[in-house]
């Protein structure tokens, strides 16, 4: 009945009356976890940190996590990923994976693993973690709720970053020791196929909706390469022009971050070095470079905002995708530059989270 009200009265132009507070009543929030460069505390300290989006992405709060170690010291932050159907947020480190209740805030549990943990990635409907163990040759199947383990998959190729496939039906895992991509079937959690070998060792990567496409940092590389997952071969090595390769202080390669725009209209990719964003078209393949932007400090990571119209790199600038403008940078409570590679947004309805983004730059456009 309110539904076909709201119908009659939008027909008439009258807007409803519950319309201006349905809007009032949603809140879009970015959920930045620290220490997010390595342990570094200079870059907004220890704990969850959340922004309002729509308020110049001003400082909310702080949310109290765990991740110390045995001198109750914060240790490197590796991962992050959450649901709105289960309402939790995982938090990975480099020796134990958490579990956060996103509405209540609270620390459900934090457990720690044989092999420790690195950049995990979560199903699509919140139930599974496929977990990289801290570089070594396996990645754990984990029941997100609980943490318990379901089995393991065993590429043996140094375990570090992992994608999950918008329909859920496949998960890719990349290691530091391996030109390969390996695909796993979610279903059995096996691996059934890879892409490549690229020119390199993976580093990040990111894949578009369909899954027929990768797009992978690959180390002595100033861009990035693209492999045809279906028939499992590299594509195109695509470089940077107009700009050097140098010395950089974290992660040993010239871009260490590649994302596509929700809409996959884009690829951005990070230059450490010299401190950039460069920005390609797909409209034509292999993608055309077609801008830069200049950051506040080394990006090692890019991720977007849910409707595509935000990038988040890891330096904390926030960039309007459309006009390529620093629209606002992160600060915490007490006027620090806040800078994380894991972050991802949550949009909220009242209290209840409706939509959570993703750490990775990963493709929207669907079958």
């Amino acid at each position: 009945m309110r539904s076909l009200l709201c119908a009659l009265l939008l027909a008439t132009g009258i807007a409803p009356c519950w319309a201006d507070d349905e809007a009032s009543n949603s809140r879009r929030l970015l959920y930045v976890a620290a220490p997010g460069i390595r342990n570094y505390l200079e870059y907004g300290g220890h704990g969850l940190l959340v922004f309002d989006i729509d308020h110049g992405h001003r400082f909310v709060k702080r949310i109290p996590t765990g991740g110390l170690d045995a001198d109750g010291k914060p240790i490197n932050v590796k991962g992050i990923c959450a649901s709105s159907d289960t309402r939790l947020i995982h938090i990975s480190t480099v020796k134990s994976l958490m579990c956060l209740d996103m509405v209540t805030e609270k620390l459900l549990w934090e457990r720690e693993y044989d092999k420790g943990c690195d950049r995990m990635a979560l199903s699509p409907d919140g139930r599974v973690i496929y977990q990289p163990t801290f570089e070594k040759d396996q990645w754990y199947v984990l029941d997100a709720r609980s943490g318990d383990e379901i089995g393991r998959v065993t590429p043996n190729s140094r375990a570090h970053n992992t994608v999950f496939g918008l329909d859920g039906s496949r998960c890719y895992l990349a290691g530091l020791g391996s030109p390969l991509l390996s695909i796993a079937d979610a279903k059995n959690h096996e691996v059934i196929g890879s892409v490549g070998p690229f020119s390199h060792n993976i580093r990040p990567f990111t894949v578009n909706g369909l899954q027929t496409l990768a797009f992978v940092c690959v180390n002595q590389c100033l861009g990035f390469e693209i492999g045809d997952i279906k028939s499992g071969k590299k594509l195109y090595r695509v470089e940077v022009e107009g700009y050097s390769q140098g010395p950089v202080k974290r992660h040993g390669c010239p871009s260490h971050g590649i994302g596509l725009t929700p809409d996959e209209t884009e690829i951005w990719v990070c230059d450490a070095y010299n401190r950039r964003l460069h920005i390609f078209s797909t409209a034509t393949m292999p993608p055309r470079q077609v801008a830069s932007v200049a950051c506040r400090d080394e990006p090692g990571w890019i991720t977007f905002s849910n409707d595509g119209t935000l990038a988040y790199p890891s330096s904390g600038d926030v960039i309007d995708v459309r006009t390529r403008k620093i629209v606002a940078q992160l600060t915490d409570e007490e006027g620090r530059a806040v800078g994380s590679e894991k972050l991802l947004e949550i949009d909220w309805r009242g209290n209840t989270p409706v939509r959570a983004g993703n750490q990775f730059g990963v493709g929207r456009v669907a079958p």
